[in-house]
């Protein structure tokens, strides 16, 4: 009490805002990955530091397993109802959205936040705190993939979600971070945060669902890997400009969802100089230090944290 009456901001904050999360393994890797996202947050993470975070897991018997080594303040782990279908590319991320979205706004929630595992927090993201000003925040694609340039036509895998979603071509462009190309709206998923009010995350679910489930779009345009594994990617993008406004789409800087392993690859004068100036900073694959890093350099006081909690 006496805290919420000297922060009210702080409870405020706490109270509007969930961060969750989506593991597939109990093994020790995925434990170490999420140790360090959720203590990364709890140590770092300033006045939404004390927000809650719900840990999805594939069924029940994953959930089990780890709860016990997640019995942690403010820390949920959820189980994802079973689903139907086939077995494809990040199909298992975009229904725990949809769950989390169904559940956040049950509990009035107005900041969702969307965190990989493989996040390290290391300064406080107040930028996904989107009362009142906007409804998502988010980043560019880190390189164009399978991303449209501004002069390139629309190809036949676009076409066919743009048509799904019954819109049009658009005149709006983000910049790649690392390959700097100004592109139609293609959006990272690392992290995002979401207004859950906004139904976005369940419409999401529903079109990519549909898309997987379109044989001739499957054996077409999306036969290749690459595309089946960034359907799910272009999707998000296409919705954010379909549903909301532009003027309340956050931009985030790089220091969020900055790709630790892309760092050797990012010109020089976009390049961090050091750890320590970032927020939420992404990897890929397991966490080692200092391999993680990929030579970028880091400060103390985080040094000493970082080599604290490296696996053993």
């Amino acid at each position: 009490m006496d805290q919420a009456r000297n922060n009210p901001q702080a409870v405020s904050s706490n109270e509007r805002t969930r961060f969750f999360v989506l593991t597939g393994s109990v093994d020790a890797p995925a434990r170490t990955r999420l140790h360090l996202l959720i203590e990364g947050l709890r140590t770092f993470g300033g006045r939404l530091r004390g927000c809650p975070v719900w840990v999805f897991t594939p069924d029940t018997e994953t959930a089990s397993a780890l709860a016990p080594d997640l019995n942690l303040p403010d820390v949920r782990v959820i189980p994802l109802p079973e689903r139907d279908g086939p077995l494809y590319y990040f199909a298992t991320k975009v229904h725990a959205c949809a769950q989390a979205e169904t559940l956040a706004v049950q509990q009035g929630v107005r900041s969702l936040v969307w965190l990989s595992p493989t996040t390290l927090v290391v300064n406080p993201p107040l930028m996904f705190d989107l009362a009142p000003a906007y409804d998502t925040a988010l980043r560019p694609v880190h390189i164009k993939n399978v991303g449209l340039t501004a002069d390139d036509p629309l190809d036949d895998f676009w076409q066919a979600i743009f048509r799904r979603l019954e819109i049009t071509d658009t005149t709006a462009r983000v910049e790649s971070f690392v390959d700097a190309l100004q592109i139609r709206p293609y959006y990272n998923s690392h992290l995002f945060a979401i207004n859950p009010a906004q139904g976005v995350l369940r419409t999401w679910h529903e079109h990519f669902q549909a898309m997987i489930d379109d044989q001739t779009f499957q054996s077409g345009p999306c036969q290749d890997e690459r595309h089946q594994v960034f359907l799910h990617q272009a999707i998000w993008s296409a919705l954010i400009t379909k549903l909301l406004d532009g003027e309340r789409i956050r931009l985030l800087p790089p220091e969020y969802s900055y790709p630790l392993h892309f760092h050797p690859e990012i010109p020089p004068t976009r390049r961090a100089e050091t750890l320590n100036e970032l927020v939420c900073p992404v990897y890929e694959g397991a966490y080692t230090y200092p391999d993680t890093l990929n030579g970028l350099n880091v400060q103390e006081p985080l040094k000493s944290w970082l080599v604290a909690h490296a696996p053993s």
